[in-house]
């Protein structure tokens, strides 16, 4: 067995089309394919002006997301912040967040601590709305 685990995040199974999310969300959960033990990471591409539907909490996991292209909005419980490339954002656990892709879309790479496994996010539907 090898010391490290090589993934191209865009080789990770697409997860959006089972919730009927595609083509504006693009969500690949790459935590079991790397072979994680301490953390999760992910790759999210939100189409322009695409709101994901609803917003979310953990019971344990911290994140933190990175805008490496376009834009994006977090609301992040009542704030509103806008995103540009390069930005990061840390979440802690108990704030509810959701996002919208900007005028270009967004690529979003999310990170996760500590490794959780399926079942620690608290989903509300349609929790940002206008």
């Amino acid at each position: 067995m090898s010391g490290y685990t090589v993934q191209n995040l865009k080789n990770v199974e697409d997860q959006a089309p089972k919730f009927g999310l595609s083509p504006q969300l693009e969500a690949r959960m790459a935590r079991v394919p790397l072979e994680l033990e301490q953390f999760g990471i992910s790759y999210q591409r939100i189409a322009p002006g695409f709101r994901v539907p609803w917003g979310h909490t953990h019971n344990v996991q911290e994140e933190v997301y990175v805008v490496v292209s376009g834009s994006m909005l977090a609301k992040l419980n009542e704030d509103v912040v806008e995103l540009k490339q390069w930005d990061a954002v840390r979440v802690p656990k108990e704030t509810m967040r959701s996002f919208e892709g900007g005028p270009e879309g967004a690529e979003v790479i999310a990170v996760g601590a500590p490794n959780t496994g399926p079942g620690d996010a608290v989903v509300e539907q349609g929790w940002w709305s206008d």
